[in-house]
Order: C-alpha cells, then sequence, then structure tokens
C-alpha cells in the first residue's frame, strides 16, 4: 500500500496522541535517521533535536506522564515530500509533576514542518505554543 505524505503525517499525529498506541507503531513511521527539532518552548525551555531513540524515549515518558491527550490537525498543506502542520495539543497531567501539578490541562499550539520519503518521517521540525497552565484554551481557527 501507498500512502501519501498527508497520510503518514496524518498516522503520525494519531499514533502519538493514542496514549494505548505502541512504540512499534511509531517505530514503522519514522526512518532511522529522522532528526526532530523541537524549537525552545514552555516545556522544553531550550529546545532540543533528537534522533529515533530520543524520540522513541519522549513518546513513552508522555504515555507516562499523561492521562489523555489529543492532537487536531487544523490545517495540512502538502508540496512534494514536505507538509505543513497547522494543530493543537491538548494533554492532561495524569501524575504527580514537580513542575506541573496532577490533573492540569496543558494546550499548545503547534505549526510544524514534516519531511516524509519512502512513507516515513525523515524531518520534523515543530514549533509549540502553549498556553499558560490553567488558563482557559485559546481558540482555534
Amino acid at each position: 500500500m501507498t500512502s501519501t505524505v498527508a497520510d503518514v503525517v496524518r498516522r503520525y499525529y494519531q499514533v502519538v496522541a493514542d496514549l494505548g498506541s505502541t512504540e512499534a507503531e511509531l517505530r514503522s513511521l519514522m526512518a532511522d535517521d529522522v532528526r526532530i527539532v523541537e524549537h525552545p518552548n514552555a516545556i522544553t525551555p531550550l529546545g532540543a533535536e533528537r534522533g529515533l531513540e530520543e524520540t522513541v524515549d519522549g513518546f513513552l515518558a508522555g504515555k507516562a506522564l499523561l492521562a489523555r491527550q489529543t492532537f487536531e490537525i487544523v490545517e495540512l498543506l502538502v508540496v512534494g515530500e514536505r507538509a505543513a502542520v497547522r494543530a493543537r495539543w491538548t494533554g492532561t497531567v495524569g501524575v504527580e509533576n514537580p513542575r506541573i501539578p496532577k490533573g492540569s490541562e496543558l494546550v499548545a499550539h503547534i505549526a510544524a514542518f514534516v519531511t516524509v520519503d519512502g512513507g516515513c518521517v525523515t524531518r520534523l521540525e515543530t514549533f509549540d505554543c502553549y498556553d499558560p497552565v490553567g488558563s482557559s484554551p485559546s481558540p482555534v481557527g
């Protein structure tokens, strides 16, 4: 089965959002030499650059931290092998955490650029803008 760039991007966000998804599902969507660039934000103040193993570690850590999460793709534009994504992420903290109290809802407005080759994500660069913890979520539109 041949997947389009849009299919791969949508599936990537579905797998990441689903707390019941598996490491194998994530790995099936990622190239072995994937590069994930997260620009500085409220959760990762210094930003980060990750390869496959660090990405999988973060995926598993998120599952341990969160009680639930969703990704809503607001806009998806594809040109060739590249996609521009505008999304809204919400997550509810499921465990006590020194930085963010259990039960807190986090909301991030995301702009991301994703490169797909051979049905796998090869590069993802994300710009996450978080609402202040405890505030009313900003509207999407």
